[in-house]
């Protein structure tokens, strides 16, 4: 694997990716010097910088990243858990990694500087080499045209009765001397289109391999230069901290983790075109008219550009980005956290139920604690004013009824949630969930009894003002269908959303179940709505995602 025979068209490319490395080891210079800076402060100043240089977290689907930014990443994970423990190692980071690093930067810009400017001087040859060659092919046509008007003004005199012997002498001379000068600048034309072959061969296949090489090995010199100071960013440390070698040894990992090879293939696959390099140019005979009486037809002009377009074939810069420190944008995040998967809501859900019911639990402590208070002050008056509690007391009560209200609220989005994803199960015939609805108690999120086994779940219900079902059906054209079902069970279909269906009865499917147990199916009179899907035999066609039956 080899930039110069990979990536042998992408100079800009790997332009723009050598200064990204510089700018991003000048980048973790600077960190190292922030970081000395605030080495004296405690755990606070130390968190703040992890969190100012450790990037927005993305998706996993995003442009590639090296191994030296994973391992920074890294080290910045491993600083955050032991900060605060020590303020001592500045004057031994700042001697070891910043002031290196700050060399080793004005040596990279020195050295990518000079294989740069080769590689454009390099070009700038080759691009006067196919001038050359150019001005020699036009000027090769150009006579083998004026040598052929000569050979057609000789041929007409010397059958022409009435022209005088010196007329067709005067017309041979002519003749011979553009035959004579096409015949030099084929010669030349020939001599040029070698040498312009050569040199691009040579430009090709050894000039731009071996200053692509020494591209390659700067970056992965730097990319070793990265991974030493990060190395001596925990060795400094572990000099004086015994108490985190075990953080320390996890920046080791992860200088030890760098890749040079990877990082190099990386950018190999992020910026490979694909392309071969333009092949030899053809020999173009202008002369083979000349000894013709009739004229077979000159070489096209179109022939000659779509040579020109094979000696500097272009391909589009790769539009992957590689920063480190890019940022992407979010959306609007909601109170019951319906902007999220279920999955994912569910948790946060939980999550939110979690801290809520430690905050009832300390507000609940702290009424007992006050009540206790206010009987001893009753029981000995000399201690304190049992009605001085009063206020706090009436404080603490508010709180506890305002988070058993936030508690109860995000519990019934959560029912909500587990209604969606726990919808597939064992079938059961509608009627016997509509005798169980009745028996038991009904609210916002679903309908479902007081016995915990014979719980049942509706289709997703309606929060405040917003209905998930009103989004999906607000659409102006109806969603096309995907397959069809048929109903094994009958369902009546009572709840906001769904779709009544009788027991044979085939719809047609327009949204596939995304795991919270419902199927959106469509009757022929356009009527749309959710059925479960353990009560239909579903059938997608071939060219949606396969044919699939749920049983």
């Amino acid at each position: 694997m080899s930039w110069g025979t990979e990536l042998w068209d992408q100079f800009d490319s790997l332009d723009k990716h050598t200064q990204w490395g510089i700018d991003f080891l000048e980048r973790y210079a600077k960190f190292v010097k922030e970081r000395i800076e605030i080495e004296q402060n405690y755990a606070k100043q130390l968190r703040n910088l992890v969190k100012k240089y450790c990037p927005k977290r993305s998706s996993k689907d995003e442009e590639p990243r090296f191994t030296s930014c994973i391992a920074f990443f890294n080290i910045l994970n491993e600083l955050n858990d032991y900060a605060g423990q020590r303020e001592v190692v500045a004057e031994e980071m700042a001697h070891r990694v910043y002031g290196e690093l700050m060399r080793y930067a004005h040596d990279l810009k020195t050295e990518r500087k000079m294989h740069l400017q080769e590689g454009r001087k390099a070009q700038q040859y080759l691009d006067m080499c196919w001038k050359q060659m150019d001005n020699s092919k036009k000027k090769f046509e150009r006579e083998c045209r004026e040598a052929e008007k000569a050979q057609q003004s000789y041929e007409r005199l010397d059958n022409d009765t009435n022209a005088t012997k010196a007329d067709v002498e005067k017309a041979k001379q002519q003749l011979n001397l553009r035959t004579h000068m096409a015949d030099e600048n084929k010669n030349e034309y020939a001599a040029q289109l070698q040498n312009f072959n050569g040199e691009q061969h040579k430009h090709f296949y050894v000039v731009i391999p071996q200053i692509y090489k020494q591209l390659q090995e700067m970056d992965e010199r730097r990319t070793i230069k990265l991974s030493e100071c990060y190395r001596g960013f925990a060795d400094s440390e572990r000099k004086v901290i015994p108490i985190i070698s075990k953080c320390l040894e996890g920046m080791i990992l992860a200088a030890k983790s760098v890749d040079e090879r990877r990082d190099s293939q990386m950018v190999v696959d992020s910026f490979k075109s694909g392309f071969e390099p333009p092949g030899d140019f053809p020999f173009e005979d202008y002369s083979q008219h000349i000894y013709r009486t009739i004229s077979d037809g000159t070489i096209s002009a179109s022939k000659q550009e779509s040579g020109k377009m094979d000696a500097k074939t272009t391909v589009g810069k790769a539009k992957g980005k590689l920063w480190l420190f890019g940022k992407k944008p979010k959306g609007p995040a909601l109170e019951d956290f319906s902007h999220l998967p279920p999955e994912q809501r569910r948790k946060k859900l939980q999550q939110r139920i979690d801290e809520l019911n430690r905050e009832l639990q300390k507000e609940s402590d702290q009424k007992e604690a006050l009540n206790k208070m206010k009987d001893v002050y009753e029981k000995n008056p000399q201690m304190g004013d049992p009605g001085s509690l009063q206020p706090k007391l009436a404080e603490t009560m508010n709180n506890i009824d305002r988070l058993r209200m936030e508690i109860h609220k995000n519990e019934a989005w959560l029912s909500e949630v587990e209604g969606k994803t726990g919808g597939r199960g064992d079938r059961r015939h509608s009627s016997d969930i509509n005798h169980l609805v009745t028996q038991g108690r009904e609210s916002p999120e679903g309908s479902y009894t007081d016995d915990a086994n014979q719980e049942v779940r509706g289709p997703p219900q309606q929060h405040g003002h917003h209905n998930e079902f009103d989004d999906e059906f607000e659409d102006d054209d109806p969603l096309p269908a995907i397959g069809h079902c048929k109903a094994i069970y009958p369902f009546d279909g009572h709840n906001e959303g769904t779709l009544a269906m009788k027991e044979g009865e085939v719809l047609y499917i327009i949204e596939e179940d995304k795991g919270d147990g419902w199927t959106r199916a469509r009757r022929q009179n356009g009527e749309e709505g959710y059925v479960p899907t353990s009560y239909i035999d579903v059938t997608l066609e071939k060219n949606s995602k396969g044919a699939v039956t749920y049983i």
